[in-house]
C-alpha cells in the first residue's frame, strides 16, 4: 500500500506563485507514475500533469502548460507542483496519485490518492 499527504496550499493573489508538496510512504518504492489533479466543487475532476518514474518526463494540461511545474525527488518520496502566474480560475483542490503495486482500484487511471489541498487564487 502507498499513503500520500498533500500539503501547501492556501490563499495566493493573482499572479503569485505556490508550491504544493506529495508526500508518499508505505511501499514507496513500488509507485512509478505520479500525477496531480484538481477538482472545483460541482465540476468533473481535472487532470493537472504527470510525472515518470525518473522524473526526466512530465506532461501537462493545456490550462496549465508554461506555468505549472512538476517535479519529484525519488530519495525523499516527494512529488512538488510548483505554479505560478496564478490565475483565479486555478481556484481548487488539488490532488496528488500515483500508480503503484497493490490496490486493483483505479481513478483516472492511478490507484492510489491523497485528501487534497486547497488552493484559493483572489483576484
Amino acid at each position: 500500500q502507498v499513503q500520500l499527504v498533500e500539503s501547501g496550499g492556501g490563499l495566493v493573489q493573482a499572479g503569485g506563485s505556490l508550491r504544493l508538496s506529495c508526500a508518499a510512504s508505505g511501499r514507496t518504492f513500488t509507485i512509478y507514475r505520479m500525477g496531480w489533479f484538481r477538482r472545483v466543487p460541482g465540476k468533473e475532476r481535472e487532470f493537472v500533469g504527470n510525472i515518470n518514474r525518473s522524473g526526466d518526463s512530465t506532461v501537462y494540461a493545456d490550462s496549465v502548460k508554461g506555468r505549472f511545474t512538476i517535479s519529484r525527488d525519488n530519495v525523499k518520496n516527494e512529488m512538488y507542483l510548483q505554479m505560478n502566474s496564478l490565475k483565479p480560475e486555478d481556484t481548487a483542490a488539488y490532488y496528488c496519485a500515483a500508480q503503484a503495486a497493490g490496490s486493483t482500484s483505479y481513478q483516472d487511471g492511478y490507484n492510489y490518492w491523497g485528501q487534497g489541498t486547497q488552493v484559493t487564487v483572489s483576484s
